[in-house]
């Protein structure tokens, strides 16, 4: 009779710590969410790389999350004159490039804090820097993270596997005085994403993605009036 309880006792804990396990990991796999959206509607799917929560796609939002709006700045020398936020299409042309590429923002946008959902926010140079050593370093990190292919990278797109789906696109940028290679460049060749840190007093780090290499160019940095594209990283 004890050998029939004692073996009891034991099924019972086994069917209990099965359930819990059990229950573990599926609250852990649910609580990443399929996709987030801002402010002004735009839907973003969200992909899991490590340890961290990434958006699939660039910030599109034309308001802060308090419901303000941006200023969409079309003229070069009322941007180049700029301390406070911004953004623009490149080209100032919303119809062909917003849905795939997403808004070029200035750097004074992503440090009002406002820029993104609740629960997100722009990632700073470390938290970047935490994504490359997770790919394998700066070096690789590029090709990892590009979209593969040449329906948007400029032939040869060197590299690029997106493996585990970034779909990091060449959104090209808006220079900050409009002097360099005229005022936008690079659609298709080039990806620049901000980062939250600044660097000194006129510059902030950045990540740029080249058709023609697998790098990152961490250790980047830019004056904060060019326009950039975002990425956006959920809290921890």
């Amino acid at each position: 009779m004890k050998k029939k309880s004692k073996i009891l006792i034991l099924l019972s804990i086994q069917i209990m710590m099965s359930f819990i396990l059990s229950n573990c990991c599926k609250k852990e796999s649910e609580s990443d969410p399929v996709n987030v959206i801002d402010v002004k509607g735009n839907t973003y799917n969200v992909i899991r790389i490590g340890k961290q929560l990434w958006m699939k796609e660039n910030l599109k939002t034309t308001k802060y999350n308090d419901g303000t709006f941006i200023p969409n700045v079309t003229d070069s020398v009322t941007w180049a004159g700029l301390s406070t936020g911004a953004l623009c299409w490149y080209n100032n042309d919303a119809a062909t490039y917003k849905a795939t590429y997403g808004a070029l923002y200035n750097w004074y946008t992503v440090n009002t804090g406002k820029l993104y959902p609740a629960g997100w926010h722009v990632p700073s140079d470390a938290e970047w820097k935490t994504l490359e050593d997770y790919l394998g370093g700066y070096s690789v990190a590029g090709g990892i993270l590009k979209e593969a292919g040449t329906a948007h990278w400029l032939t040869p797109n060197t590299g690029a596997t997106n493996q585990y789906g970034f779909t990091a696109l060449p959104g090209g940028s808006r220079s900050d005085d409009g002097s360099y290679a005229g005022l936008f460049y690079s659609i298709t060749s080039l990806g620049f994403w901000w980062s939250s840190t600044e660097v000194q007093t006129i510059y902030a780090a950045v990540r740029i993605m080249s058709n023609s290499n697998t790098s990152t160019s961490a250790q980047t940095a830019y004056n904060k009036p060019y326009g950039f594209s975002v990425r956006c990283l959920r809290d921890n």
